[in-house]
């Protein structure tokens, strides 16, 4: 029969759809044994170019091949197939078409409300088979049914209920052959009915139980409260305990959870084992008086162990706000933190969940980023299981044509080739079922993979809400449908699992168990020791003493270490040249530029055997061709980084060029630096100026995560800052911003001006034992400036300077004004002074903005008591830059009864201008009144 189909292929429509998907059929049973196929097929498939017959062999080659085939018209190719063969061919592609489109047709909707578009490729007659076929025997090809032929209405049964049930698989997108025969295998093995014994299936009520359970409980005792319930999405609660129970099995140690608000207050008792009576304080208004501002308490994170068949398994729920779908790459960051942690560069120890909202998953272009991100060297994480909790509702919009423009809200998945489980929600069966194939799919490839837990919400957006009002059919079906508990009962009781008795008796065992305020979940233990002790970092401020010294003698050997690179590395001319210049640095035979003095400070924290993240659009090689970390080969493309090549024992340093996001980047490096305190993480903006497509991460998680929840963070932003003439977008990093969200203390915002203060600046950062970010205006035309230097001297046995004094020698009693700066302004207002051979115009920098070094100035200033006349030069316009959110400190600072004016630009909407001569005007005018007495 194959020689005839094969016939009937090349006198046919030659590579039409159907042809296709037969042949790659007949490819696929070759893969498996090449004496499955005949001798034709055989040949045919032996003579393509192979890769040892790899299972992702491209099928485009089996094609082109079929292509010449057909053109040449082979002899043994000709004559008339048997109408057997012909039907035959429909047959697998019938099969195909349920694999690519079954999902289409599969009951999903709960409630019954998704009207699903007619597809005639599901159709006998589509694939001109009648009625006459359905008794006869047809080959089902890779059809993983157990058998090799089948009877058509059997097969056709068959893929109803495997791609028609309430289950929907779309994985048919994926390219990778051995994927999708893999989750082929899986599905069609168990027909659309996966086994489950009676203490599984009982487990499964238990925990819909206690999922109904918790929202009633509440409903009644804070009545009108939010809440945000997981009512009609119950099956998340099994779904992520049965998560945790295979891959703790599987040798996972810990897993983190990154979730909105939906359901997660049920996650948090009936996952993680929060206390009850712990939230139900929550729920009364009770804090702890020391706890910082706190927050609601649908964004509080949670840790715990929870046991399973392979061991106690660590569970960490992020604390998040309410920007949807932010903490995700967030979540991912602590990931990859804790696999460097545990030396598990796969991701066979760590899992990550992430939990989302229809409406936000479709909608939130952060979810785009992190896709992105998932198999990038600097972010991959070995897949995540991300499940969306699809209440077919975004707070009042439920229209398709008004939330998104794709058919599924999941389909931004397929641009990572994740295969995607759509799954009915009131069939916990199944729900648990896909969330086992989706664990080991995710373990088997390491790639993100999908669960579509298509569901309701019972209530409003929240309880207080009424949804009936926009959404007045969807609300008449859920009064009318029982909960998923009920449903899932009355199923157990019928096979005769479960007594109506004792489900009844099992809701009320669980009220009883709420009453008293214990942990409810049986899986929860004790948790053991912290993996990471940030005790040394609690309770610090800005200012502790911390030990800055480094010898001469560190300085010299480390400094020609990051100087040297293989003979045959072959550089860049102008990279070469930089190097060769830091040799003469390094050995004291020339002041030390910026680049220099960065690197230094990185290898003298590498000596002591700390780790080291950089990443950035240009990081390696810097956007102003300053750093030079990551040194490419000119002959064949390889890379070599002298900072790993300090000492045999020096810590990891590990340099990444990012994705051009700003967004998921910095969330991403917030969450390693939370969950890794000893690490030194950084992010390097391209220009500062893009820094604020990261603002959310800045506004929810940097400036205020320790106040609302009490979570440390070392992370630093170095932000390309200054005014070069290079117009609105090249010029401000919105200093301002950051000043402006600065209160108790939460990090540290510096403008270094040379050398010696960035090389202090970086090693303070992670020798002081406080874990705050820190924000950098670092410089751009200063890296290369002849007077932004510095000597070797300077780096000994010294520390950072929040504030440096007069420099040249002048008699403080002649000094009439005072001008007070930071940043590259500096050198202008120095410059000009020196051309003019003025003396009575003192210049101080302000190194810190924030925390303002109060004491520092002070001592500075004891110089200047008799002068009344201060000024606050800056660059940047009036409305931006630090005036007029740090004046009131340069007030505090001046002596009493003196006045402080301000030489700036005038206030603009936009940070700088965009014509070169118009910014020099500018420049010369604010440098000229800072330095006028008039």
């Amino acid at each position: 029969m194959q020689e005839g189909v094969m016939r009937e292929w090349l006198e046919s429509s030659h590579l039409a759809g159907g042809n296709i998907a037969y042949i790659e059929q007949m490819f696929e049973a070759y893969l498996d044994d090449p004496t499955a196929v005949s001798d034709e097929w055989r040949n045919m498939f032996d003579s393509l170019p192979t890769n040892d017959h790899a299972v992702d062999a491209k099928l485009s080659d089996v094609r082109e091949q079929f292509r010449t085939l057909a053109k040449n018209k082979l002899k043994q190719a000709g004559g008339q197939s048997s109408v057997a063969d012909q039907k035959q061919v429909r047959v697998l592609q019938l099969i195909n078409a349920y694999r690519f489109r079954g999902h289409q047709h599969a009951n999903l909707d709960p409630l019954g409300l998704w009207k699903q578009e007619e597809v005639p490729d599901l159709s006998l007659a589509f694939h001109d088979l009648t009625k006459d076929d359905l008794d006869r025997e047809f080959n089902v090809g890779s059809l993983a049914v157990g058998s090799e032929t089948m009877k058509l209405k059997d097969i056709h049964k068959a893929l109803e209920d495997i791609y028609c049930g309430p289950i929907g698989a779309e994985y048919m997108h994926i390219v990778s052959t051995e994927e999708k025969r893999w989750i082929q295998q899986r599905l069609e093995g168990v027909r659309g009915k996966p086994s489950f014994d009676k203490e599984q299936q009982t487990g499964i009520l238990r925990e819909l139980t206690a999922a109904d359970g918790l929202e009633k409980y509440l409903g009644s005792k804070f009545p009108g409260a939010k809440r945000f319930s997981l009512e009609g999405g119950d099956s998340l609660v099994p779904l992520l305990k049965s998560l945790i129970r295979r891959s703790g099995e599987q040798g996972t140690q810990e897993v983190v959870i990154g979730m909105a608000h939906r359901g997660r207050l049920n996650v948090l008792v009936n996952v993680l084992g929060k206390k009850p009576q712990d939230l139900f304080d929550e729920f009364a208004g009770k804090h702890a008086a020391n706890k910082g501002s706190g927050d609601v308490k649908y964004h509080m994170g949670f840790s715990s162990d929870f046991a399973t068949p392979g061991g106690d398994v660590h569970l960490a729920l992020a604390f998040n706000p309410s920007h949807l779908e932010i903490v995700n790459p967030v979540v991912m960051g602590s990931v990859r933190a804790r696999m460097d942690r545990l030396q598990d560069p796969k991701g066979d120890k760590v899992l990550p969940i992430t939990i989302h909202g229809d409406a936000a998953i479709a909608g939130q272009g952060i979810v785009q980023e992190t896709f992105n991100m998932s198999k990038t060297r600097a972010y991959q994480v070995g897949g995540s299981v991300r499940v969306v909790v699809n209440n077919q509702v975004g707070f009042t919009t439920s229209k398709q044509e008004d939330a998104r423009s794709t058919q599924y809200c999941t389909d931004i998945a397929k641009m990572v080739q994740a295969p995607i489980f759509h799954v009915n929600a009131d069939d916990p069966e199944a729900v648990v079922f896909v969330t086992q194939l989706a664990l080991d799919f995710r373990n088997t490839f390491k790639r993100d993979v999908v669960i579509d837990l298509v569901c309701y919400r019972r209530h409003g957006h929240n309880e207080a809400d009424e949804p009936s009002a926009t959404q007045p059919l969807m609300y008449a079906k859920v009064k009318k449908h029982p909960v998923p508990r009920e449903i899932y009962a009355e199923r157990l009781s019928k096979a005769n699992v479960v007594s109506e008795d004792d489900a009844k008796q099992w809701v009320q065992d669980y009220r009883d168990a709420l009453d008293k305020g214990e942990v409810v979940v049986e899986e929860h233990r004790p948790m053991r020791k912290h993996s990471v002790d940030w005790s040394p970092y609690v309770g610090n401020d800005w200012d502790v003493d911390y030990d800055y010294k480094v010898s001469k003698s560190t300085l010299a050997t480390l400094g020609e270490k990051i100087a040297q690179y293989p003979e045959e590395h072959k550089l860049n001319s102008r990279v070469a040249k930089v190097y060769q210049e830091r040799m003469k640095m390094a050995k004291g035979d020339k002041p030390m530029d910026w680049g220099f003095a960065e690197t230094l400070a990185y290898a003298t924290l590498l000596d002591k055997g700390i780790h080291i993240r950089l990443t950035g659009q240009d990081s390696g090689r810097g956007t102003f061709f300053h750093r030079h970390a990551v040194l490419h080969n000119q002959k064949d493309a390889s890379t070599y980084m002298p900072l790993n090549h300090i000492k045999d024992d020096q810590g990891v340093v590990e340099i990444y060029d990012s994705v051009l996001s700003e967004a998921a980047v910095v969330a991403f490096e917030y969450g390693y630096a939370t969950a890794e305190p000893k690490s030194l993480v950084m992010w390097e903006a391209q220009f500062g100026d893009f820094a604020n497509g990261a603002q959310v991460v800045v506004d929810q998680f940097l400036s205020s995560g320790e106040q609302k929840w009490g979570r440390l963070c070392g992370l630093t932003l170095l932000l390309p800052h200054g005014y070069e003439g290079q117009g609105p977008e090249h010029s401000s990093a919105r200093l301002e911003r950051f000043l402006q969200l600065s209160a108790d203390h939460n990090w540290s915002v510096c403008v270094p001006t040379t050398p010696a203060q960035v090389f202090h600046m970086i090693r303070r950062q992670q020798l002081r034992p406080v874990r705050r970010p820190l924000v950098v205006m670092t410089p751009k035309s200063l890296l290369r400036h002849p007077l932004a230097i510095s000597e070797m001297s300077d780096l000994e046995n010294t520390g950072f300077q929040n504030a440096i004094a007069e420099i040249d020698d002048l008699d403080p009693k002649k000094v009439k004004r005072v001008v007070l700066c930071s940043g590259k302004v500096y050198y202008d207002l120095l410059q000009e002074r020196r051309k003019r051979e003025q003396d009575d115009v003192a210049i101080i920098r302000i190194e810190q903005l924030y925390p303002f070094p109060a004491e520092e100035v002070a001592e500075i200033m004891k110089d200047y008591q008799h002068v009344k006349d201060f000024v606050w030069c800056q660059e940047e316009p009036q409305n931006q830059g630090a005036w007029y959110s740090s004046q009131h400190n340069f007030w505090a600072a001046i002596p009493s009864g003196a006045q402080l004016t301000y030489r700036g630009r005038a206030a603009s909407a936009a940070p700088a201008v965009g014509y070169l001569s118009e910014h020099n005007k500018q420049q010369q005018k604010l440098v000229d009144e800072a330095l006028t007495i008039k």
